[in-house]
């Protein structure tokens, strides 16, 4: 969600913060711009509506150019996507702001700052940083004293990159809940808020603490903590390769990253299982200790990540005995709980910037819940950072905004910290070296899931013409369901629920007929028998059924039915194999109704904000 990248050098920063600009896309955007301190250190400033391409063709005709700059792609929060509400926002020409986030006190600030004769062009929250750091630099004549003392005064999430007309070799910087990386280059420095912008520069990155402001010069990078002390944050070398947002052979991003699940899964697993077992020193070197102690585990987490989370919650209880309960950590942070002693947090997040789950897991640590775990892809993100133990799903970048390859890495590895809790409770060593075996196999099946591609595209057309469609799944299924109609309405703009099968007869039978397609998932498990029956009540409505279920379950398709048999596959894995053609489902869909499918509307592939 919004995207800023920075950079200060001596030769033009303009093509490297269009690419930057690019490599940000996937979080979702509305608007963009870049402003650059020129030759003559005058402040120049290009925005426009829509994406980056836009942007570039601008900057094109502008000729624009200079060695420090800032640049932004910003989904609207306060005011709509329009030229006078993208940014960079400035300040008299003087001072150019860009920012991730939201300010939440922005309407007292602004009245504050109309009384001392400031006039607004936008709509925006960011508007009054600008008009904040020329205030307070008027005062005080120090352009990173003024900034602190901005800063101090903001309530809310964000990220900040504030340039200077009086010091034109000069970007500070600043976060609190929002990411901010800075990377390290000869004679150079750059600032983003995603490292993969900065891979194309620089592998050398700085990850700034939360409260932290940098000064960075083309030879220097000072950093500040909340307190205004001068401290050292650690360099890193980022795995992240230039080439991460290269989608290859595929058509986009979207169907890559369902295709390259086999892979992601593997990776996942590699390392981490061994001689039959799990290696839970995979989750930190205090792992055992931590899960000797556990009694109960909540998760929490959002979206995609939510559904992870419901389906780990059978899991648990059914093979650890364990309680478990899942919230969305929007609904989390909000209400008094009831604490469980030693009871483990785990947080779901791909991005690990969240905002919510942020927010959420700090909430369950100022309760005293007990430890915490995340379940991440980014090994530098915030909540990797701030949890005792980490697990990460290695899925690789994920640059389509619908989750898919996120979503089955982080079933993977929910279901190794399961069995690491399982063993302590009712796993046997035999039971073990079963789910070992089932998760060794999972990469190769899910190949042979993915086969069916040509037989699913094949059934997108009957989506084409509608307008709704349902959902169903029993038990563990249920929340693949959820994910299923989740992909379906977030990429091809279907409006698509889920329902717990047995659940029909209690309001949603009254709206199938010929004109909801109802998709259902069917493994051969005990509570197949009861969910034939939940299909029997759909076909009896004139209901058209697409059922997905494995060959020896015994569902057959007829005029109103249509049967697509999956590999047979284990119990405890099928959750995992079962969405992958749910994914295939809503990708052909949205291919053959035009939509957008990497950056669908309104959505952003980070939430740093609430």
């Amino acid at each position: 969600m919004c995207g800023i990248v920075g950079a200060i050098s001596q030769r033009s920063v303009v093509p490297i913060l269009l690419e930057g600009l690019k490599r940000l896309e996937y979080r979702g955007y509305d608007s963009a711009g870049v402003a650059v301190l020129n030759d003559d250190s005058n402040l120049e400033r290009v925005r426009t509506v829509g994406k980056v391409i836009v942007l570039e063709q601008a900057i094109e005709r502008t000729k624009l150019a200079g060695a420090t700059g800032i640049a932004h792609t910003r989904w609207a929060t306060h005011g709509v996507p329009n030229e006078e509400n993208a940014h960079p926002q400035t300040s008299h020409e003087r001072f150019a702001v860009v920012c991730n986030g939201i300010i939440e006190n922005h309407e007292s600030l602004r009245q504050k700052l109309e009384g001392l004769g400031y006039e607004f062009a936008s709509q925006t929250d960011t508007e009054v940083i600008a008009h904040l750091i020329h205030h307070y630099c008027e005062e005080q004549g120090d352009f990173l004293a003024a900034t602190q003392t901005t800063v101090r005064e903001l309530e809310g999430a964000y990220a900040i990159a504030v340039l200077s007309h009086d010091e034109p070799e000069r970007i500070i910087a600043a976060r609190k809940g929002c990411p901010l990386v800075v990377g390290i280059g000869s004679g150079e420095h750059f600032l983003a808020s995603d490292v993969l912008a900065l891979a194309p520069v620089t592998r050398e990155v700085i990850y700034l603490d939360d409260g932290d402001i940098v000064d960075l010069k083309r030879t220097a990078c000072n950093v500040y903590a909340v307190n205004g002390q001068a401290v050292e944050r650690s360099v890193h070398v980022s795995e992240t390769k230039a080439d991460a947002v290269d989608r290859g052979r595929y058509r986009n991003f979207t169907q890559k990253e369902i295709f390259e699940q086999p892979q992601a899964v593997a990776e996942t697993l590699e390392g981490r299982i061994g001689n039959k077992r799990i290696l839970e020193q995979a989750f930190g070197v205090e792992a055992a200790a931590i899960f000797d102690k556990v009694e109960a585990v909540q998760i929490i987490a959002c979206g995609t990540s939510y559904h992870a989370g419901l389906v780990a919650r059978y899991w648990l209880e059914t093979l650890a005995g364990l309680p478990c309960a899942v919230e969305i950590a929007s609904e989390f942070r909000y209400r008094k709980h009831a604490v469980r002693p030693n009871t483990l947090v785990v947080t779901i997040s791909q991005s690990g910037e969240t905002r919510d789950t942020l927010e959420a897991l700090q909430y369950a640590r100022s309760l005293g819940f007990g430890h915490s775990l995340a379940i991440c892809n980014v090994p530098e993100s915030s909540l990797a950072r701030d949890s005792e133990l980490v697990l990460l799903t290695r899925a690789g970048p994920e640059i389509g905004v619908a989750s898919t390859k996120a979503f089955t890495t982080q079933l993977s590895s929910l279901l190794l910290l399961v069995i690491a809790l399982a063993r302590r409770h009712a796993l046997t060593v035999d039971q073990e070296a079963a789910l070992v075996a089932e998760l060794e196999q999972l990469p190769g099946r899910i190949k042979g899931v993915l086969e069916l591609n040509d037989t699913i595209k094949d059934l997108a057309a009957r989506f084409v013409n509608k307008h709704h469609a349902l959902f169903l799944g029993r038990g563990i299924q249920f929340p693949i369901a959820l994910e299923g109609a989740l992909k379906l309405k977030e990429i091809s703009y279907i409006h698509a629920e889920a329902y717990a099968a047995g659940e029909l007869k209690h309001g949603p039978l009254a709206l199938v007929d010929a004109n909801m397609p109802v998709v259902a998932v069917a493994p051969n498990d005990e509570l197949l028998e009861k969910l034939k029956s939940n299909l029997q009540e759909v076909r009896a409505r004139g209901g058209e059924l697409l059922v997905f279920s494995e060959a020896a379950t015994g569902v057959n398709s007829d005029e109103a039915t249509t049967i697509v048999h999956l590999p047979a596959m284990g119990e405890f894995t099928a959750p995992i194999l079962y969405v992958v053609p749910l994914q295939l489902l809503a990708y052909h869909v949205a291919i053959v109704k035009g939509t957008d499918v990497d950056q669908p509307r309104n959505l952003a592939k980070s939430v740093t904000v609430e």
